[in-house]
């Protein structure tokens, strides 16, 4: 019942619909993978809310960090040999990193590994950047989470007169998911500036009234970064780059840009992955990062280095989700006995996954290129080890 209901979290909440296609060779070659070892991240990461021996890990159980890294790496390698694997994953406790590593390809022509700085698309991982950046414009009383969007958008519909921009970070707004409207597969690949993607969907009948149940929806998310851009005066990647990124140090972090250095995406085994503009996910799927920044942007939010007190609050069910409730950008839910919190997305050419256990301070992140890959399987296993190995509650 646990693994059904891990599938249904982060596998059945996908975003955008991932086909076959091409991409652009990186700009330029990542460094050889490392050692699986014990470490702590570089850069500006806070420091550790409590002994990583002690947090999570039960005493005498594993004796060292590096001894569980070791166990991980092993597993992973086996998971990478089965095909379930071509990506990079960070699995960590406190500010400690036990495993940080590359697997598979990042380029099969040229020959070039995944490394824990190889960058990827994040999909859908990305909404949780866009809800900071409405909770930072709250913090800063230009916007509030209540507020009627109408207010920030010009020609709102008569139909949205009574959504709020809380109904749109928790998918309960009832506005229609673009990417699922007829004709998407054959748009996806030319540019569209925002208001263009909101005239495919600005006029259609709400799915339900605002407010009553949750339908997930890129729209709302589109809608999202439209008022960040009004409400600041900066562009949507502007403003993440200077009070998200910049502030933590993400410097492999950003909105793509042809390509930006990113790994090739795979539709599966043989073949690239479909093309798509990125200006066509915004900001409901247009970032990109590595496994170590998404590690930065974790401890942030663990740490209190962002305004995220309501960001983890469960406000409302997904009972097709395996009963996960939603909060901006995040699913609430339990995995193995756990209390989790993650989200995971999925692009042409990637599948990804940022979750973290917060009672032990673990985190689990997991980047790949080939979007016919699950990484809810991977964290399944690493959950399964970690549990095995004393992981408690």
């Amino acid at each position: 019942m646990l693994r059904r209901t891990l599938a249904a979290l982060l596998v059945l909440c996908l975003t955008f619909p991932a086909v076959a296609g091409c991409g652009a060779p990186l700009t330029a070659p990542p460094q050889p993978t490392p050692a699986a070892t014990a470490t702590t991240v570089a850069g500006p990461l806070p420091t550790v809310l409590a002994p990583p021996e002690t947090a999570g890990l039960q005493p005498g159980v594993t004796p060292t960090l590096e001894a569980l890294a070791s166990e991980l790496d092993t597993l992973l390698v086996g998971l990478e040999h089965e095909g379930r694997l071509s990506g990079s994953v960070l699995v960590a406790q406190g500010n400690h990193v036990v495993l940080s590593r590359g697997y598979g390809q990042a380029d099969r022509e040229r020959g070039i590994a995944n490394t824990p700085q190889t960058r990827y698309r994040l999909g859908s991982v990305t909404k949780q950047f866009t809800a900071m950046a409405i909770l930072t414009l709250q913090s800063q009383e230009k916007l509030a989470a209540q507020d009627g969007i109408c207010r920030y958008l010009a020609d709102c519909p008569a139909a949205w007169q009574e959504i709020t921009i809380h109904q749109l970070l928790t998918h309960t707004s009832g506005i229609p998911n673009y990417v699922m409207l007829p004709g998407y597969g054959r748009t996806r690949a030319t540019p569209a500036a925002p208001g263009e993607l909101i005239a495919r969907f600005r006029d259609l009948p709400l799915e339900f009234p605002p407010g009553t149940q949750f339908g997930y929806s890129n729209s709302g998310y589109v809608l999202l970064g439209v008022i960040i851009e009004a409400v600041s005066g900066e562009s949507y990647e502007a403003f993440l780059q200077e009070h998200l990124f910049a502030r933590l140090g993400m410097a492999d972090s950003g909105y793509e840009h042809d390509w930006s250095g990113l790994a090739i995406g795979y539709a599966d085994a043989t073949a690239r992955a479909e093309p798509i503009d990125m200006s066509i996910p915004f900001a409901a799927g247009g970032l990109y990062s590595t496994v170590e920044d998404l590690y930065r942007w974790d401890r942030g939010l663990m740490e209190g280095e962002l305004p995220a007190d309501t960001m983890f609050t469960p406000y409302v069910s997904t009972p097709s989700l395996g009963g996960a409730e939603y909060g901006y950008g995040w699913y609430i839910g339990e995995v193995m006995g756990h209390r989790w919190i993650g989200h995971s997305g999925k692009i042409e050419g990637f599948a990804t996954l940022n979750s973290w256990f917060p009672d032990e301070q673990m985190v689990v992140i997991v980047l790949m290129n080939r979007e016919d890959l699950k990484p809810a399987q991977i964290l399944e296993q690493i959950a399964g080890l970690l549990n095995d190995r004393g992981f408690r509650r």
